[in-house]
């Protein structure tokens, strides 16, 4: 007779700072202060609740940047997780930061594959084993490789390079503590569901992985993809859904016996609300209202952002704007630092920066007409049009135009300000400096071909910079309907 035991895992991944209930249909959605209150309702109902989560828990609010994460780690301590992985934007307020912040956590943050060059040390503990009623649960931690560019300035950080090297780090890890009676094991990604799907068709059984808990992707699943026995779940972004685990374990054999897994939605229907965290993100919520709530501009209408791989009305108003704000040949503003699906019409400061929140450098250099073009050329490859989280797409200014013939992978013309675009033509442009600094994984165009055409300058300490001024000297900004990009089939 099989000796089972109930364990019910919650776990939230993309979190980005998502404190506050948003009204869709006059009704409540999310907000952590109803989070809270579901996973407390949970641990009241069930006997074994674990709670995790996967990655990104900062950026994409006012109230996280304002207070570079502490504000988020507060609220996360209050929240309780058991256990958390690292993602990218762990890493945005830079690698001292992103170790201080960790000191102040109050649950295990892990990361099995982050480590320094030179002397091989990780920065993170690589697992952590949960005990709860005599049944031992192993987790382990691995981030995607794009930390790497957030902290390549830093020069001392690295990862693991391929996905066999995370593959061999999550055996060694495995083999181990194999052997300390693990009732479950369960890897906490933040790679992207199909680099989890890789990932679980890689492992050797042997491992005993049981669950993989992603991140990154931000994928609402309606049930687990399962890929060579092990269950692959994710739940979206931020804080109107959480994943759910109801599963049967077998102590005696050390293995998942059965188990549902289900995607809950964060209503006011299920979910109580949790006063004490509420009144900690008030307080947090008054402070930035008051600093960021008065209007900055308008515009006649909202100006959407869809997806990030195409070109949308907002990012094109970005791009136009800072171009005409500092007055260069082209402003290429990267499709994942706009963070919002649309803006307007009427304008806070504070709506602003939830929308464009990276306070980092603009560069500015010259690039050819016939680097150009192969930039282009390389943006829209095939797979960035099916794939928008792992291959990085950019908005441009007005007086760009690029007609492309999709089918046979080549660029039909491309004009500058009216003249089609000479090899040798020069022009000044303008990105964000994550962008720059990975302009050759972004647009296969390495740095040391662009610094031929001269030395690159920052030209702004922060790049929202140029758009808030911009935004307070001008009302009712238009946005004119000339395409930048004509995709033929």
């Amino acid at each position: 007779m099989k000796n089972l035991k109930k364990l019910t895992l919650l776990h939230s991944n993309d979190l980005h700072g998502d404190f506050l209930a948003e009204k869709v249909d006059e009704k409540l959605i999310g907000g952590v202060s109803r989070l809270s209150g579901y996973i407390h309702k949970v641990r009241n109902e069930e006997e074994n609740v674990i709670y995790s989560i996967s990655g990104d828990m900062f950026r994409g609010s006012l109230i996280d940047s304002e207070f570079q994460g502490l504000s988020t780690i507060e609220i996360m301590n209050i929240l309780a997780p058991d256990v958390v992985t690292i993602g990218n934007h762990e890493a945005d307020y830079g690698l001292a930061h992103m170790l201080f912040i960790e000191r102040c956590a109050a649950f295990p943050i892990i990361n099995a594959n982050m480590y320094i060059k030179y002397i091989g040390k990780r920065l993170f503990n690589s697992h952590f084993i949960k005990e709860i009623d005599g049944m031992r649960v192993l987790f382990i931690g691995i981030i995607t490789e794009e930390v790497l560019k957030n902290t390549k300035s830093e020069g001392v950080v690295g990862t693991l390079i391929d996905m066999q090297d995370a593959v061999n780090e999550i055996s060694k890890i495995c083999d181990a503590y194999g052997t300390e009676d693990i009732d479950l094991t369960v890897l906490l990604t933040h790679i992207g569901i199909e680099e989890d799907e890789k990932l679980a068709k890689a492992l050797d059984p042997a491992c005993g992985v049981d669950i993989i808990i992603g991140g990154h992707s931000h994928t609402l699943l309606s049930e687990p993809r399962v890929v060579a026995g092990i269950p692959i779940v994710q739940a979206a972004i931020g804080t109107d859904q959480i994943g759910r685990f109801d599963i049967m374990i077998d102590t005696d054999r050390n293995c998942m016996d059965s188990y549902t897994w289900q995607c809950i939605p964060i209503t006011e229907e299920n979910c109580p609300r949790d006063e004490a965290l509420e009144s900690v993100v008030e307080e947090y919520r008054e402070y930035t209202d008051q600093k960021y709530g008065r209007i900055l501009t308008t515009f006649p209408r909202a100006y959407t952002h869809p997806k990030r791989n195409m070109e949308t009305e907002l990012g094109n108003l970005m791009a136009e704007c800072m171009r005409d704000q500092i007055g260069v040949d082209l402003v290429l503003v990267g499709s994942g630092s706009i963070r919002l699906p649309a803006l307007g019409p009427v304008v806070t400061v504070r709506d602003f920066l939830e929308v464009f929140p990276f306070a980092e450098p603009a560069y500015g250099f010259r690039i050819t007409g016939k680097q150009l073009r192969h930039m282009v050329t390389y943006m829209l490859r095939e797979e960035s049009f099916i794939d928008s989280e792992h291959n990085e797409w950019f908005q441009f200014s007005k007086g760009f135009c690029c007609e492309f013939d999709r089918r046979n992978h080549e660029i039909i013309s491309l004009m500058m300000n009216g003249k089609e675009a000479a090899d040798d033509d020069l022009y000044t442009v303008v990105m964000q400096k994550y962008f720059f600094d990975n302009i050759g994984d972004f647009l296969d165009l390495p740095l040391e071909e662009i610094t031929k055409n001269g030395r690159p300058v920052e030209v702004a300490t922060k790049a929202p910079n140029i758009l808030e001024e911009y935004f307070k000297d001008h009302e009712n900004i238009k946005l004119d309907d000339e395409p930048r990009l004509i995709i033929r089939m």
